[in-house]
């Protein structure tokens, strides 16, 4: 009997194990000790680093979407999620940046998670492939993030 199922698949990609060992890490980080301002401090300069660890394309877009966010919507807090530079609200990640090289996309990633609420009818964008990014398109992203963080 046929199935739907694709037979060839042995589970979790090399990229998607990685991405849960980077979680997993993140998430043992100890920050017992740590202030809550020293934690954020922590946090923003990790963002930061993780930025700096990417070249090309993927580090010029990271560089333009932290200050696109960071700008719109200073009350979010940089993070890391699952290896990927993200900003949340609340503790929660409101939205995020996927580097192409991550998964060997064609493309970076700008989206949002659902606490975003950007609702609008009953369809609506929840993420961008991000090959580059003009005036327009900056502002379109900030006006989206903006929008988000003031839920």
């Amino acid at each position: 009997m046929a199935t739907n199922q694709d037979t060839t698949q042995q589970g979790f990609t090399d990229a998607e194990k990685a991405a849960m060992k980077e979680r997993a890490a993140e998430v043992r980080t100890p920050k017992k000790r740590m202030t809550k301002a020293e934690k954020a401090a922590a946090d923003v300069q990790a963002v930061l680093d993780k930025i700096a660890s990417f070249s090309g394309t993927d580090k010029t877009l990271a560089e333009r979407i932290h200050r696109i966010v960071t700008t719109a919507a200073p009350q979010l807090a940089p993070k890391l999620w699952y290896g990927m530079v993200a900003y949340a609200l609340d503790g929660k990640v409101l939205c995020f940046f996927q580097d192409a090289a991550k998964f060997d996309a064609r493309y970076a990633t700008f989206g949002f998670n659902d606490v975003a609420a950007l609702d609008d009818g009953t369809l609506w964008p929840t993420s961008f492939a991000v090959t580059g990014l003009d005036e327009a398109q900056e502002q379109f992203l900030a006006e989206l993030v903006a929008r988000a963080a003031t839920r």
